[in-house]
């Protein structure tokens, strides 16, 4: 059987984990993408609609979508900022505080259920290797480091030809 890539491994994940966000956010008539936006807006002070989807990892569009989505069911509002009158901050409507405890439990129930069956040194490991995955992307070595390393290769491939 063939070796599965890192990143094979890692989407294949990620896929199953958002597939079982989804399905149990069905039962509540939402998604993943409103549970992780519930849990990103600040519970009291509210949070700026421009630097949620940055902390979302979510483009611009989808980010709308799912805002106006959760203002027509009643789980946000939106106000002017009163720092700055261009922006808009976004807060949960009490109905959203009950929907984000929700997503909580959720979350939590998913980490219980991961350390029930992973020594605390395996997922100690896994955080370790995330980590590293995280910065070598931020600091854009993966293909500078590869490409240098091929470089160095193949130069000694000429020098031993």
């Amino acid at each position: 059987m063939k070796e599965k890539t890192i990143d094979y491994i890692l989407r294949a994940t990620w896929q199953a984990v958002a597939r079982m966000y989804n399905e149990e956010a069905s039962k509540y008539d939402a998604s993943m993408a409103t549970g992780f936006a519930l849990l990103s807006i600040d519970k009291e002070g509210g949070t700026p609609s421009t630097s949620l989807g940055p902390k979302m990892g979510m483009e611009a569009t989808s980010l709308t979508r799912t805002l106006k989505s959760m203002e027509e069911k009643g789980l946000i509002t939106r106000k002017k900022n009163p720092e700055d009158g261009r922006g808009v901050l976004i807060y949960l409507t009490p109905f959203g505080k009950e929907k984000r405890d929700l997503s909580k439990n959720t979350v939590l129930k998913f980490n219980e259920a991961v350390k029930a069956h992973v020594s605390d040194e395996k997922l100690q490991h896994f955080i370790e290797v995330a980590e590293i995955i995280n910065e070598l992307i931020v600091d854009k070595n993966i293909f500078t480091t590869i490409e240098h390393s091929e470089a160095k290769g193949e130069l000694v491939n000429q020098t031993q030809s």
